[in-house]
């Protein structure tokens, strides 16, 4: 079976609060889309697997400092996959050095936002995210 992107959201953060306010944001921002939400950088690795012969997501949202397996881990796995390597990801975390926000896109991520420190910034955030990568950027199937 052909893998394809679909609009749902792959979610990877450990903090039960942080996971909360972004599946509240894209709701009170009104969107639809499935949100999937993982812990770690383990569960990431396995849900992929899990849909890899159905669908993928249209983006992962990746903390990095996850326990059992960070994001840097998951990042470099995710994009030495022959899949998987396709898919955006954003890295999405309160670490903001110029050493780690390099050796990151090195890895292979699409884009770095430091998490917002308020709820509105959330909210905005949330909004530029989902409107770049499901409507502007050409990703291929």
């Amino acid at each position: 079976m052909k893998t394809t992107r679909k609009e749902f959201i792959l979610v990877a953060e450990d903090d039960a609060d942080d996971r909360y306010l972004m599946q509240t944001a894209f709701h009170e921002k009104g969107y639809t889309e499935k949100i999937e939400f993982v812990e770690n950088g383990v569960e990431l690795l396995k849900f992929l697997e899990s849909v890899a012969n159905a669908e993928y997501p249209g983006f992962i949202l990746l903390d990095l400092n996850m326990p059992k397996k960070d994001g840097r881990e998951a990042l470099k796995e995710i994009k030495q996959h022959p899949v998987f390597k396709k898919i955006p990801v954003i890295v999405f975390t309160t670490t903001k050095n110029d050493t780690e926000i390099k050796r990151c896109y090195e890895l292979g991520a699409n884009t770095y936002i430091v998490k917002p420190t308020s709820f509105e910034s959330l909210l905005n955030v949330v909004e530029e995210i989902r409107s770049y990568w499901f409507r502007v950027a050409s990703i291929p199937a």
